[in-house]
C-alpha cells in the first residue's frame, strides 16, 4: 500500500509490476446469494483505503452503521474528490484537509438528505489505530478523523502509540510490526482488534484458538447497481465469515470488514479474510464478518483500492448513491442489517 495513489497514473504497468492480472485464489465453497440471518446491529472496520471507505459508509449510512474501526485512515471527505488532494491532503501531509470544511460539507450534505442525518454520530462508538511507523498515511489524518468524530459527538478511542507501519494490525499477521509490504497484516505483540470490538461492543469475550464457523463465498454482481461488480471496480466474488450459532438463528451483530490497496482476493487470495483476527472473535462474540472484495480495474485503480478519493464518480463516490456504498449496503441489507 505504500504510495499506493502515485502509482495510480501507472494504469496496466502497475498492474503487470505488482503482479494483479492472473493472481490465483483460493476460495470457499460459492454460493450466489447471502444468507439471511437474526442481525441485531451492524459495524464497519478497515485498514487504509478500506478505512476510508469505512468511514464513508459510517458517514453515509450512520442510521445503519452503529460504530467504525478505522486503520490508517483519515476524516470524511478528506479527498475532495480529487487524487491530488488524496495524496497531498490525506496522505502526506503537504496541503491542508481543513477539517472545519469537511465538517460543513457533512452537515450540508446530511440537511440535504444526501448521506444520513449528522446527529446519528452522536454516542456512536469508534475506534482509530495509526502506527508510529507509518509514512503511508499522514498521521494528520487520523488525527483529524478522532477529531471530526468527536465534534460529531462520537464516543472515540485512538490508538496511536504501536510502532507499526501502514498495515492491519494483527496477533495473526505474517509480517514484521514495522515492516510494510504484502499482505500488509503485521504482528505488533498486540492485539488492536480485541481493544476496537471492546471500543465498540462495550465488552467483548476472548476470541476462539481456532474460527469453527464457515467462510463462504458470493457473487457480488447480485449485489452491484446494474448487476454488474467489474464496472464499479469491485470483484464477482466476496466473503462472508458465519459463526455456526448464527447460522442456526441466534441473534448477531455484522461486522463489515474492509480490506486496503493490493490486499484483496485478487492481490493475496483470502489471507486479509482468514488473518484479519475478525473470524476468532466471531465465533466467541456472535458476530458475522463481511468482506466484500475491490478488484484492480486498468487505468482508474490498477492496485484494488476502495473508492475514497471519487476515481468512479467525483459527485457522489461517499454519499448515497455512490455505486460500491450502494453494493455494500445491498450485502448489509441481504445478510439482515
Amino acid at each position: 500500500m505504500r504510495s499506493v495513489l502515485r502509482r495510480l497514473r501507472q494504469g496496466a504497468v502497475a498492474l503487470a509490476a505488482t503482479g494483479l492480472l492472473g493472481t490465483a485464489v483460493t476460495t470457499p465453497a460459492h454460493a450466489a446469494t447471502l444468507g439471511h440471518y437474526n442481525i441485531s446491529a451492524v459495524y464497519d472496520s478497515g485498514v487504509s483505503s478500506g478505512g476510508f471507505m469505512a468511514d464513508q459508509l459510517h458517514v453515509a449510512y450512520s442510521g445503519t452503521i452503529k460504530g467504525t474501526g478505522i486503520f490508517a485512515g483519515g476524516p470524511y471527505h478528506c479527498a475532495q474528490g480529487s487524487l491530488t488532494t488524496a495524496e497531498l491532503a490525506c496522505m502526506y501531509n503537504v496541503q491542508s484537509r481543513n477539517l472545519s470544511s469537511l465538517e460543513q460539507t457533512a452537515r450540508t450534505r446530511s440537511a440535504q438528505g444526501t448521506i444520513d442525518n449528522v446527529a446519528n454520530l452522536s454516542g456512536h462508538r469508534v475506534y482509530v489505530f495509526h502506527g508510529t511507523a507509518d509514512t503511508t498515511v499522514s498521521v494528520g489524518s487520523s488525527n483529524d478523523l478522532v477529531q471530526f468524530y468527536k465534534d460529531f459527538g462520537a464516543n472515540v478511542t485512538y490508538d496511536n502509540t504501536t510502532p507499526a507501519a501502514h498495515s492491519w494490525v494483527s496477533p495473526l499477521g505474517p509480517n514484521a510490526c514495522g515492516t510494510s509490504y504484502t499482505p500488509y497484516i503485521n504482528n505488533c505483540g498486540n492485539d488492536p482488534e480485541h481493544a476496537m470490538l471492546a471500543q465498540l461492543f462495550g465488552s467483548v469475550a476472548a476470541p476462539a484458538a481456532s474460527p469453527s464457523g464457515s467462510v463462504v463465498s458470493f457473487d457480488q454482481n447480485t449485489y452491484a447497481p446494474g448487476g454488474s461488480a467489474s464496472a464499479i471496480s469491485m470483484g464477482a466474488t466476496g466473503y462472508a465469515y458465519v459463526p455456526s450459532a448464527c447460522a442456526s438463528g441466534t441473534s448477531c451483530r455484522l461486522m463489515v470488514a474492509l480490506h486496503g490497496c493490493l490486499q484483496g482476493a485478487g492481490s493475496v487470495g483470502t489471507t486479509f479474510v482468514t488473518k484479519a483476527h475478525l473470524n476468532e472473535y466471531g465465533d466467541t462474540n456472535n458476530m458475522i464478518v463481511l468482506y466484500p472484495q475491490a478488484v484492480a480495474t486498468l487505468g482508474s485503480n490498477p492496485q484494488g483500492c476502495w473508492d475514497w478519493w471519487g476515481y468512479l464518480n467525483a459527485g457522489n463516490y461517499d454519499t448515497h448513491g455512490g455505486a460500491q456504498i450502494e453494493a455494500i449496503m445491498n450485502m448489509v441489507h441481504a445478510l439482515g442489517g
